[in-house]
């Protein structure tokens, strides 16, 4: 699909596809970084600040992941209706048969999944786990809910992984 010649709208759909990918990687490595940092040194034993800890840190990065997920729901829809795809293309059975139909049907269900799961993981089992953990951060509530934050929180990274390499497959094809 080809973007539009416009030298000004041409410049527009390059910035929004750097939005896209600033807020693709600000949302993933963000998540990385709670994986490999913040996770690690919560289990060196400095369980007695973990709660606190959690829950600051985890109120801030939701403020950036929301925010982040904002964004590239809007440059993603624009960076599409660019590249010539339309609403009446997402329910177009023969239109999703393409390789980048059936690519960009993957892409639109990951986002679904993430969202569904970091609404559960930001708003419900996170904060309740950190306030858990806060109050007895060795009691089988906390350890239960905090398993199950974490497991909500791995998944995400997992979507989105996928959904980084669905957007390399939009871009320059199936391997």
């Amino acid at each position: 699909m080809r973007v539009a010649p416009v030298a000004g709208v041409h410049s527009l759909y390059l910035l929004s596809v750097w939005l896209h990918l600033l807020a693709a990687t600000t949302w993933a490595g963000g998540m990385l970084f709670l994986v490999l940092v913040v996770v690690p040194w919560l289990r060196s034993g400095r369980r007695e600040q973990a709660g606190l800890f959690l829950r600051e840190t985890g109120e801030r990065f939701r403020t950036v992941g929301w925010t982040c997920f904002v964004i590239l729901i809007a440059t993603g829809t624009f960076n599409l209706w660019m590249r010539g795809v339309r609403w009446k293309d997402l329910v177009d059975p023969t239109w999703l048969a393409t390789d980048f139909g059936r690519a960009l049907a993957w892409k639109l269900g990951f986002v679904v999944a993430v969202l569904v799961i970091s609404a559960v993981h930001d708003f419900h089992s996170g904060p309740r786990a950190t306030v858990a953990i806060e109050r007895d951060p060795g009691s089988a509530e906390s350890m239960r809910l905090r398993r199950l934050a974490s497991l909500f929180g791995r998944l995400n990274l997992l979507l989105a992984f996928a959904l980084i390499g669905l957007g390399v497959i939009l871009v320059r094809g199936w391997p």
